[in-house]
């Protein structure tokens, strides 16, 4: 089930948490059609520049969350475009669960840090997926050597150096249409 290969049209769960989504309502995403990882990312990229190029002035214990996060993700979309270019980015994506009952799982995550979520959605993907580990998202050193091994490690899909059940996270790009409004949520908004 959790295999990284790319079916001609797959049905997926998300967990709708910035505004809500309606039936028939079509997203798109591929190289050019980005999400909102990738504009919070950006903002960030001169700082991270900055902490590849001074890491001495830095404390990554000390970075701010969204800062730590355009480390991650910058290093594991290079790493990606380099070795994995068939995967959909992290950056040009939505991010979706195989099962409604990991979507629920989710929801409740969300719910419980305090996100605005609104309902869970059943979804058509005609396009390209990539299912990981979430525990493989790592927390970024301020080297760049670094945060690419454990990039290349995230992509790789190997088992998640903390040994602990892997929590799957499915990123799909292409069309995406929004078939059925599975489950009404409406926390946080």
């Amino acid at each position: 089930m959790h295999q990284n290969c790319t079916p001609p049209e797959f049905t997926a769960y998300h967990v709708v948490t910035d505004r809500p989504m309606h039936i028939g309502q079509h997203i798109f995403f591929d190289e050019t059609h980005h999400n909102g990882v990738w504009r919070r990312v950006m903002e960030k990229r001169p700082i991270v520049e900055e902490i590849y190029a001074h890491p001495e002035r830095f404390d990554a214990a000390a970075l701010e969350h969204h800062t730590a996060v355009a480390l991650r993700e910058l290093a594991l979309e290079e790493v990606r475009r380099e070795k994995y270019p068939d995967y959909p980015s992290r950056l040009s994506c939505l991010y979706v669960s195989q099962l409604l009952s990991d979507s629920k799982l989710w929801s409740q995550l969300f719910v419980d840090w305090k996100r605005p979520t609104y309902h869970i959605v059943k979804l058509k993907v005609r396009g390209s997926i990539f299912v990981g580990d979430a525990n493989n998202c790592f927390s970024p050193s301020l080297n760049k050597a670094e945060n690419r091994a454990m990039a290349d490690h995230y992509w790789q899909n190997l088992p998640n150096v903390d040994g602990e059940p892997p929590i799957w996270e499915t990123l799909a790009a292409g069309d995406i249409e929004v078939l059925e409004i599975v489950e009404e949520i409406r926390e946080n908004i």
